[in-house]
């Protein structure tokens, strides 16, 4: 278990005293962003810690997808401990492989960029290679190492049966250039890493004979199915992809990195911009969305940092997230199913 994960007396007493009251009931709507996910295990770590709060629903797309399946499974099987353990599984798993990957920081990204790969020769080589050639030729095996470890941690024949919060995966439709949304009873393995493919990376993968890409380029994550198909009315985002950036980006990386994010957040902004819209159609006043958000952490990151499972980073976004969650939650707790506390206009104007 993380080892920052001991909670203080008076935080403990809070928590005692609020089992006392029912519990608040929380949708989930989980961002994806590659290694960038290991911010959102760190919320959902504190969060499971919080015996007030229930996870109803769950939607995710790439890294928020496995996130979320991991989350609902572990749940599943021992309650909120088994979630946490599956979440650090995941994560554990994934550094272990990236350890013997020749894919990693070099002394000086780790002395003068935290988390980049930028002076990499084997990023910048891959980064090459995927501009010039597809991964049908270069990645003719189709080798994709989180596809083992994911079959380690889930069990998706158990999954698709369990009882527990709702889950939803999306995916793009290659040929039709339309979003799919999974359900909890149609999300298996290949379901999973379709949310996750990126087409420069992976082929695409074949879910019931159609090809996907990764989600994030229409929705990420997908939030209308938590209005939809969800009867609790408080839905928080927990995003990994900046809003807003401090300068316009010159350098070829930097804007790169920017177009990357404002890519990967558009099919949120206009989702959530969606969602008011339907509400007020609706009539449903008791609509409620949060965010939990680390934008000053994740915008120095750049996109290499995405492929970046050294161990220490992903503690580190880790450690970010729980202590995001905890601060969020020490302004906000209150609020919850009482009040919104984020105006998606904000976001999008």
């Amino acid at each position: 278990m993380p080892d920052d994960a001991s909670l203080g007396s008076e935080q403990e007493a809070g928590l005692r005293d609020s089992t006392s009251r029912p519990p608040t009931r929380l949708n989930l709507a989980l961002q994806g962003g590659g290694a960038h996910g290991a911010f959102t295990w760190g919320v959902l770590d504190r969060l499971l810690e919080a015996p007030d709060l229930e996870i109803a629903a769950i939607s995710g797309t790439s890294a928020g997808a496995i996130n979320g399946c991991l989350l609902a499974h572990g749940l599943a099987l021992d309650g909120r401990e088994g979630a946490r353990a599956k979440l650090t599984e995941f994560w554990r798993r994934i550094a272990a492989l990236s350890a013997m990957s020749p894919l990693q920081p070099t002394p000086l990204d780790r002395a003068f960029g935290f988390g980049r790969l930028q002076y990499s020769p084997v990023y910048w080589a891959l980064e090459l290679s995927s501009r010039l050639f597809s991964p049908y030729s270069y990645n003719a095996l189709n080798f994709n190492p989180v596809r083992e470890t994911l079959l380690q941690c889930i069990d998706f024949d158990q999954f698709r049966h369990q009882h527990g919060p709702q889950v939803f995966v999306s995916a793009t439709h290659v040929r039709e250039g339309r979003m799919r949304v999974f359900s909890r009873p149609e999300i298996g393995l290949d379901a999973v890493l379709a949310s996750a493919c990126l087409p420069f990376l992976h082929k695409a993968v074949e879910v019931d004979g159609e090809a996907y890409w990764d989600g994030g380029y229409l929705g990420n994550p997908a939030v209308l199915p938590l209005y939809e198909k969800s009867d609790c009315r408080d839905i928080m985002v927990v995003q990994v992809n900046p809003i807003q950036i401090d300068a316009v980006p010159e350098s070829a990386q930097d804007i790169f990195d920017r177009m990357n994010t404002i890519t990967f957040n558009a099919g949120m902004l206009r989702e959530l911009h969606a969602l008011e819209t339907l509400a007020e159609r609706d009539g449903v006043s008791d609509l409620r969305l949060h965010c939990i958000e680390a934008d000053d952490t994740m915008r120095g990151l750049g996109v290499s940092s995405k492929l970046n499972a050294d161990w220490r980073f992903l503690k580190h976004l880790r450690d970010v997230g729980r202590s995001t969650a905890e601060g969020w939650l020490t302004r906000n707790r209150r609020k919850l199913g009482q009040e919104g506390t984020l105006i998606p206009a904000n976001m999008y104007l």
